[in-house]
């Protein structure tokens, strides 16, 4: 059987069979190695029932032709969390995973509030909610900060392209200017006043990002919470720090933080999706990329009941 069939019915396999017996080792062997470095370019169907076009070459697009699921952890704690009338807001949207997945959740009352200032990445991601008929997709191209200015984003890997940064990497692929401006700027009153989760995943950028929120935070609702993506090495180059960040949302939100499992391992997935993992109290300041959530809930976990 040529690698390209055995691929595409090993991918079969891993994406629709019941259980996870043997995932782990196919993906780990072969489909994650073959997709990266053979392409395959096609339309799948996502987990939420949305259809969106992927290359896999690169790795989030790729886990979606797997899966049908980016970040399963942080997937089902946003289905957890969203009812129907709720607003998400997704700061460093990419090209939309979690924009529609929120979508659904939400539903037709609610709001998404997409903030992405790529505009590869925007228009990826307005295409995909008008070919799905995601109509409460409101798409905002600019980099969440908290100054209005410019800034120069970098894209180092072109197999990453969610490693889009404003942090210069040592080798750069591309480049491209974006407006920015403070985050609680790009936000309505009506829209914090019902944002059940405001998501923050901006490569770096998440000290400046958090800031430009602080004179939104008293409008939130009490059970708002943050999903903050920290990075500590790109934190660290700008002066920046994850204890900072911390500081700052206990101080003048109210917010515990808790930490999100999120493994980038392929082969950790089917596992992840059939039992994903609630956040944990977070007793230590995070060295290493992490996703933190942060919630007014004061516990040992945040349970993920629906």
């Amino acid at each position: 059987m040529p690698a390209s069939a055995l691929a595409r019915a090993l991918r079969a396999y891993v994406r629709h069979a019941p259980g996870s017996l043997g995932k782990a080792r196919l993906i780990d062997r072969f489909l994650d190695g073959h997709l990266r470095t053979r392409p395959v370019h096609a339309v799948v169907r996502l987990r939420s029932g949305d259809t969106v076009a992927v290359t896999t070459g690169d790795v989030i697009q790729r886990f979606q032709y797997l899966f049908g699921e980016w970040e399963p952890n942080l997937s089902a704690f946003l289905r957890s969390r969203l009812r129907p009338g709720d607003t998400f807001i997704d700061v460093g949207a990419h090209r939309g995973a979690f924009s529609l997945l929120a979508s659904h959740a939400v539903g037709a009352h609610g709001r998404v509030v997409a903030i992405e200032p790529h505009p590869r990445f925007h228009d990826d991601l307005t295409s995909a909610a008008s070919a799905n008929r995601r109509t409460n997709i409101r798409g905002v191209r600019s980099a969440a900060s908290d100054v209005t200015g410019t800034l120069t984003l970098y894209l180092e890997d072109p197999a990453n392209l969610g490693h889009t940064t404003a942090v210069r990497p040592r080798r750069v692929h591309a480049t491209v200017e974006v407006p920015t401006a403070p985050l609680a700027d790009l936000i309505s009153r009506a829209e914090l006043a019902t944002a059940r989760v405001i998501k923050v995943d901006v490569e770096g950028a998440e000290a400046a990002a958090i800031r430009g929120l602080m004179p939104a935070l008293p409008y939130l609702r009490a059970d708002a919470e943050l999903v903050v993506e920290v990075t500590p090495r790109l934190l660290a180059k700008q002066g920046e720090n994850v204890a900072g960040i911390i500081d700052a949302l206990r101080e003048h939100g109210g917010f515990h933080p808790y930490t999100l499992t999120n493994d980038y391992d392929p082969a950790t997935y089917p596992r992840a999706m059939r039992r994903p993992q609630p956040p944990v109290r977070c007793t230590e300041t995070p060295k290493e990329m992490t996703d933190l959530v942060f919630s007014r809930t004061d516990a040992s976990r945040l349970a993920l009941g629906r």
